[in-house]
């Protein structure tokens, strides 16, 4: 017989340890081990591993938490605006949240994060989307394949955070030059 206790304390269990886990993908060199994790909820390690299972499911749940908001957002600017206008504002607050969150994805190396997946698979999808919705107002060259145009938009948003440009004027810049790049080249006669 399970008391109604137990499971109010399994849910605020399993929110200090996501929450843990949260606050450390967001310290560059922090160790992100079950350990680790559990000391900084002020929990025990069984209590962390009952709560997710185990380190993988744990920093999946984190990040695929950090990541919906940013899927939801590009819809969302994908319907209140044109492709071209959705897709430079998205670039724009992507390499914000990236140079924010860039130590994640060299954590996340060798672990195994289905929803995470899932969910970078979606901002690829709403970029896709932008880049798609773009070419067929004109705004966007088609003779790259949208597969191809859609990983340079990746590489190079998540290159420019990585870089972290010490003026915020130079992402900007960036975005300019990419977007820029990609329009349709003027026919010369």
């Amino acid at each position: 017989m399970s008391m109604p206790g137990r499971r109010a304390d399994a849910v605020r269990n399993r929110q200090l340890a996501l929450e843990a886990a949260t606050a450390l993908l967001a310290e560059p060199d922090a160790a992100l081990t079950v350990e680790a994790i559990a000391r900084k909820a002020g929990l025990g390690v069984g209590t962390v591993v009952r709560a997710f299972g185990g380190k993988d499911a744990l920093l999946d749940t984190a990040v695929a938490h950090l990541l919906e908001p940013v899927v939801r957002r590009g819809r969302d600017l994908l319907r209140q605006s044109g492709p071209e206008q959705a897709l430079r504002a998205f670039l724009t607050e992507l390499i914000a949240f990236q140079a924010a969150h860039h130590p994640i994805s060299d954590q996340l190396r060798d672990l195994t994060t289905p929803a995470t997946a899932a969910l970078r698979a979606e901002l690829v999808q709403v970029v896709a989307e932008m880049l798609t919705g773009a070419r067929q107002a004109g705004a966007i060259r088609t003779d790259l394949d949208l597969a191809t145009t859609t990983a340079l938009i990746s590489h190079l948003a998540f290159a420019i955070a990585r870089a972290q440009p010490e003026n915020p004027q130079l992402t900007d810049v960036f975005i300019t030059v990419v977007m820029d790049g990609l329009r349709r080249p003027v026919a010369t006669g």
